[in-house]
């Protein structure tokens, strides 16, 4: 096992060229030994590139990357002492989950005691000893994932670097593996870098999650943290579901502020109150044991998390007075979308 140390990390395309595109800005990152990391934002972010200069499959145009006590910028991904799961599986079809688990063993010329050790350990850990004579078309999409696993934790790395590795399951499958994947953390402890564009499977994962916009590393702290103290609007909007209600022109929107509330800090009181507001429905989701009504304050949409037992859903076009929960505000530059 190893720490991770990302130090003024950049990444440029065509570099010295008119097509420059810079798409890595400066991400700095001090990751401990046997820590979880997730990386999580949208789609075109930087998230995949930042985990593939880890692994040394995108050469790194600034800064440097440690892991443990070496500089690996200039070692090939071999040398890395690394193990990558993808969310493809990248599985050889002709193989069994055994030879597919034992290859990179045998390649390494490991001994075969060694090989068969290592492999049914990991097949016990994964619950894969059933199916190790299996070939990955007689597998489901989750054990095919499972195999994967089990070919990068034979190699017994010092860091997990995981792809966006759930991708492909169905919602079901999605969250049951996540619960493998805590398991194999607690049992393994190897520090890991987790990619992913799910919000709920950063905030389930993580032990640190780093949220990237645009190459940028906007916040980097618990789940708890990037939750209730969101360090910009970017943040705000993307870690939640729903995500925080942001207003800049409401009353008691001061200006040159934006203001945060989270819909489950906004509760429905019966009269109107001097530092609430007045809204009007336009929707309601049904959510199980929770509704989600949809309101709109001055032209911009407050949406408020409420529990089902609360009574009869509101007409659509009804008012509703809200208030917000003591302590649950939150301001923002409105010019930077910076915490205040």
């Amino acid at each position: 096992m190893a720490s991770i140390s990302l130090r003024q990390l950049e990444k440029t395309y065509a570099p010295g060229t008119r097509a420059a595109v810079k798409v890595i800005h400066g991400v700095n990152a001090e990751i401990g030994d046997g820590e979880f990391i997730v990386i999580v934002g949208p789609s075109g972010c930087g998230k995949s590139t930042l985990l593939r200069m880890v692994a040394g499959l995108e050469e790194v145009t600034g800064g440097e990357i440690r892991i443990g006590e070496r500089v690996v910028n200039q070692l090939e991904p071999a040398e890395r002492d690394i193990a990558m799961v993808f969310q493809n599986y990248a599985l050889y079809p002709h193989m069994s989950v055994y030879d597919n688990m034992a290859y990179g063993l045998k390649i390494a010329k490991v001994a075969k005691d060694d090989i068969r050790s290592r492999v049914e350990k990991a097949a016990g850990i994964l619950e894969l000893m059933p199916y190790l004579d299996r070939k990955p078309r007689q597998l489901s999409g989750g054990q095919r994932q499972r195999v994967a696993m089990g070919r990068a934790i034979v190699r017994q790395p010092q860091v997990f670097l995981f792809d966006e590795p759930l991708s492909n399951l169905d919602a079901k499958l999605r969250a049951q593996t996540r619960l493998e994947i805590q398991k194999l953390h607690r049992e393994l402890g190897i520090t890991s870098l987790f990619v992913t564009h799910d919000q709920v499977e950063a905030m389930t994962l993580a032990q640190r999650m780093m949220v990237m916009n645009a190459g940028v590393m906007e916040q980097f702290g618990t789940p708890e943290e990037v939750y209730h103290r969101p360090a910009s609007t970017f943040v705000a909007s993307f870690i939640g579901a729903p995500p925080m209600n942001l207003l800049s022109s409401a009353p008691h929107v001061k200006p040159g502020t934006i203001l945060g509330i989270r819909p489950e800090h906004l509760q429905v009181v019966p009269q109107p109150v001097a530092d609430g507001w007045t809204a009007t429905v336009e929707a309601v989701e049904m959510l199980g044991a929770e509704r989600l009504l949809y309101t709109h304050v001055g032209g911009e949409q407050l949406i408020v998390r409420v529990d089902e037992r609360a009574g009869p859903p509101p007409a659509l076009g009804s008012s509703l007075h809200l208030q917000a929960h003591q302590g649950c505000l939150h301001s923002f530059d409105q010019a930077t979308g910076k915490r205040l």
